[in-house]
């Protein structure tokens, strides 16, 4: 069993077991997944994106022969993308014709990059990007949810024009149920025995949905809307009609039943808006999909771009996108909150991450479950995510543990990367956006080299 793991990249637990692993898994990705069809509207389901999801890590498997304990779930970083195909399109058909084209362009970079890798190797990337560079750029992914998390927690709660906080009913609320969540995630992880050790993010996800249920049955008899944290309304929406099959299943609004009828209107313009505001993200992607793979090689100690290789993991993700797309309209990439899970609960089986996959794939037609993950409180889901998106943060920086900081070439490196990312230093060339890690990563990139190459010259 590899780094102390309890269940290693060929473990398979008992399929009792392997269920539990795998709602945990799904739970763990399920808020980003389908936050970003939410984000883009335009009629995108968010149950289709957990479809295609599920369908593009089972294809980035394939390509990876159930090697890789990774999840591909929905990518933040082609919102403007997504968005920008709307914008482009003369009907909504042709935009959704557009997220799937635009997805193959991005696919075939990543397409493109593997073929390159397969030929020269993966030297260059290790000496363009070693430890010194991807810790830090790793930390930063994590820190740079940290908002996020917070935003979740108080999620319940009023803000005023200024975007603060406003100490309310509803506040002391979501910090309740929120802090039970997270301290129940912590106890389980840090002292659980077995199985509890196990499924802490269930364990504590139930916990806070049940004090959120608590305040929220109590609000109603009551009559003081401010303790009804619980949101009913996706259990109402099964039965607005009346108890018919949509009630218990329904079919997800697949992206291309829709992008199929925007073929009448494409025009050769159009694919050029689609390829401008896709295929320069691709390689901000590219980045992060490295980043994600270190990471998560050093919590399994065992080198991902070596075996079963960066060409292959690069095939998958494209090849995963594409199909991701197709499905749900989401370009998918491989997700940092999988990566958490992993660390955290020490349960590598790429096993799970397939049975999450079939999973994400099934449930998308089970209207009461999807009804019953759009109803969890988001200052639960914030709770689970402070210790999924800190993790990811010290994961970066236990990369740099063996890094001489003492030396100012290393030393220079890192304070360039984490200032620049955490201070938000994104750039906009057209409609396409460099995302402050991606600048982080090219800066850090460009001191290191040119601090060693003075460095030898000496």
């Amino acid at each position: 069993m590899e780094n102390n793991l309890i269940y290693g990249i060929h473990d398979r637990p008992k399929f009792s077991k392997l269920i539990v692993f795998a709602i945990q898994q799904l739970l763990a990705i399920i808020a980003a997944t389908i936050a970003v069809p939410a984000i883009v509207g335009n009629g995108m389901s968010a149950s289709a994106a957990l479809f295609g999801a599920g369908a593009g890590t089972i294809v980035y498997q394939l390509f990876t022969k159930f090697r890789s304990p990774v999840f591909l779930g929905s990518s933040f970083a082609f919102i403007g993308s997504m968005c920008a195909a709307f914008a482009g399109a003369t009907s909504m058909s042709l935009g959704y014709l557009g997220l799937i084209i635009g997805a193959i362009l991005a696919g075939l970079v990543y397409v493109v990059i593997a073929l390159v890798i397969r030929f020269v190797g993966v030297d260059w990337i290790n000496k363009l990007m070693p430890p010194v560079v991807i810790g830090p750029t790793v930390a930063l992914i994590g820190l740079s949810l940290a908002g996020a998390a917070v935003k979740d927690v108080f999620s319940y709660g009023p803000q005023n024009s200024d975007g603060a906080f406003i100490m309310s009913t509803n506040i002391w609320l979501s910090l309740i149920c929120a802090l039970v969540t997270l301290v129940v995630v912590v106890l389980c992880s840090t002292y659980g025995k077995k199985m509890t050790k196990l499924i802490p993010f269930i364990i504590g996800i139930l916990a806070g949905y049940a004090v959120a249920l608590v305040f929220t049955v109590i609000g109603y008899i009551a009559g003081v809307d401010a303790m009804k944290v619980v949101d009913f309304t996706p259990f109402k929406n099964l039965v607005a009609d009346g108890v018919t099959i949509k009630t218990f299943l329904s079919i997800p609004d697949f992206t291309f039943v829709e992008a199929f009828k925007g073929f009448a209107d494409f025009e050769w313009s159009y694919l050029a808006t689609v390829a401008v505001a896709y295929i320069p993200v691709a390689f901000v992607v590219f980045a992060e999909h490295i980043a994600d793979h270190k990471n998560l090689s050093t919590i399994i100690d065992k080198d991902l771009l070596e075996d079963p290789g960066l060409d292959n993991t690069l095939l998958g993700d494209g090849v995963g996108s594409m199909v991701g797309a197709f499905f749900g309209g989401c370009p998918n990439t491989t997700y940092g909150e999988s990566v958490g899970c992993v660390a955290i609960t020490r349960n590598a089986s790429v096993a799970t991450i397939t049975a999450t996959a079939i999973m994400s794939i099934l449930i998308a037609f089970v209207s009461p479950f999807v009804a019953f993950l759009d109803s969890i409180p988001g200052c639960v889901m914030g709770g689970v995510c402070i210790t999924l998106y800190g993790f990811i943060a010290v994961s970066g920086l236990k990369m740099i543990q063996k890094v001489d900081l003492e030396d100012n070439a290393n030393l220079f490196t890192v304070s360039v990367i984490l200032i620049c990312g955490i201070g938000g230093m994104s750039m906009a060339i057209g409609k396409v956006v460099i995302t402050s890690i991606a600048c982080a990563l090219i800066l850090g990139i460009i001191v290191n080299v040119i601090l060693h190459k003075f460095k030898k010259a000496e």
